[in-house]
């Protein structure tokens, strides 16, 4: 399972954000994704850390926490859900 943060910094890289995570546990990942067009950060991100009990006391102690000026959302990440845009199963988007 993933944390996402969210509320990040636009200056914020994977490593300030694994080293954050580091105090509670071994990160084993960090994504931060940017948007395709601009390559700028998207102000979210996602960690891995090795168990669920680091996982828990990461989110435990950083939601809400102030960090690099904005108070970090932080919490189990939720499965991505399907936007549709497949006309094959009838799904379709709408933006």
């Amino acid at each position: 399972m993933s944390i996402y943060v969210g509320n990040l910094s636009y200056d914020v890289t994977a490593e300030d954000l694994s080293a954050v995570f580091a105090d509670y546990g071994a990160v084993k990942r960090v994504q931060l994704p940017t948007d395709r067009e601009t390559g700028r950060p998207r102000g979210f991100g996602f960690v891995e850390m090795e168990t669920d009990d680091e996982e828990t006391a990461a989110i435990e102690a950083l939601d809400g926490a102030e960090w690099m000026g904005r108070n970090m959302k932080v919490n189990k990440a939720r499965p991505r859900e399907n936007r549709g845009g497949n006309r094959k199963n009838g799904n379709f988007s709408r933006h």
